[in-house]
This record gives structure tokens, C-alpha cells and sequence, in this order.
């Protein structure tokens, strides 16, 4: 299967269409006259940023804030643009894997087409000599773009319904019925 390729892409980012509670997510790459687009759950952008987090303060910690990697996200790398169009999903997004790249000093995102009903998130070492027959988007991007990315897929996050101030579920138009209520509407108010 293919294997779309960006090294280093001119954009990468994680945007949704629709309205909150029924939003559709998608990562977007584009470069060298080409552009990827894969669909994904919410909570696998919201554990994608929170592993990239994890992995660029990891590599600050371990070399001793030597590494080239910003603390913050880069104001001048902040991308609020929406996704490019056409919007033609490419593959659905099953396993992710998030590497560091010492040599180049780079990120290594990567996206496997779902091969089952399972979807996870994972932090492995890319390694191509075990390549299963699914679609992957492949995307080396800076430290300093990464955390551009995660401010970005964390604030498209928390763009969706409010949370019930009683039980935390998110709220639709109409309300919803909420656990703390014994099963009753709770309301926007």
C-alpha cells in the first residue's frame, strides 16, 4: 500500500469540519505539489498532542535543555487557517507512532490505515522492514513545528461542546441526560 511521504511538509495540522458533536477530524499534509488528507477519532488528535508533548519535553529533559526543541509553541509557526480543500479523506487512521529522530533532529508522526475495528496510539520507534499492507502517512516535522501542532490540535479539542458543570459529559443543543440528575434532561443553563 502507499506510503504518503513528507519530509519535511510545507504544512501538517489536525483540523475538523461540522458542527460541535458532530465534528469530523482529519490530519492534513502538504508538500512538493501534493497534499494528504486522513480521518481520525477526536480523542486520537487529543492523544496524539499530549504524546508529542511528552515526547519533545523528554528529549529537552534528557539532553540537558541542549536539544533543539522550544519549551512553547513558536507565535510565528502558529497555523489558525482551516484545512486546505479539496477535503477527500485518503485513509482512516487506525495505529499512530511518534518518533525522535536524533540524527535530523526531527519528529516522526506516523499514521497507519485501520486494518480492524481496534484503534490505538502508540510511541514506537519507526521501523520500515516490518511494514504491514495498509496506507501510512509519514511526516518528519521540527520540534518547534510539533509544538506548533500541539497547541493547534489541543485548542481544536477543547473547541467542542461545553462539559455538564454536574457530571462532566458534554452538552448538546438541546442538553443531554445526565447521570447526577438519576437520568433526567440537564440543560444548557
Amino acid at each position: 500500500m502507499p506510503v504518503f511521504d513528507y519530509d519535511p511538509p510545507d504544512r501538517f495540522v489536525a483540523g475538523a469540519v461540522g458542527q460541535p458533536g458532530s465534528r469530523a477530524f482529519f490530519l492534513q499534509a502538504r508538500g512538493q505539489g501534493r497534499m494528504t488528507t486522513v480521518g481520525l477519532e477526536k480523542f486520537q488528535v487529543a492523544v496524539l498532542a499530549d504524546r508529542l508533548d511528552e515526547l519533545l519535553d523528554e528529549v529537552l529533559r534528557r539532553s540537558g535543555g541542549t536539544a533543539p526543541v522550544p519549551a512553547m509553541a513558536p507565535v510565528e509557526l502558529a497555523d489558525k487557517a482551516p484545512l486546505d480543500l479539496p477535503l477527500e479523506e485518503d485513509f482512516r487512521v487506525g495505529t499512530m507512532a511518534l518518533a525522535w529522530d536524533p540524527d535530523t533532529s526531527t519528529v516522526v508522526i506516523e499514521a497507519q490505515e485501520v486494518t480492524d475495528e481496534e484503534t490505538e496510539v502508540e510511541e514506537l520507534v519507526v521501523d520500515d522492514t516490518d511494514r504491514p499492507d495498509s496506507a501510512v502517512l509519514r511526516v518528519h516535522i521540527t520540534a518547534a513545528a510539533a509544538r506548533a501542532f500541539t497547541q493547534r490540535a489541543l485548542e481544536l479539542v477543547a473547541a467542542g461542546r461545553p462539559p455538564c458543570p454536574l457530571c462532566g459529559q458534554p452538552l448538546d443543543a438541546e442538553g443531554h441526560i445526565c447521570v447526577r440528575l438519576n437520568g433526567h434532561r440537564g440543560d444548557r443553563t
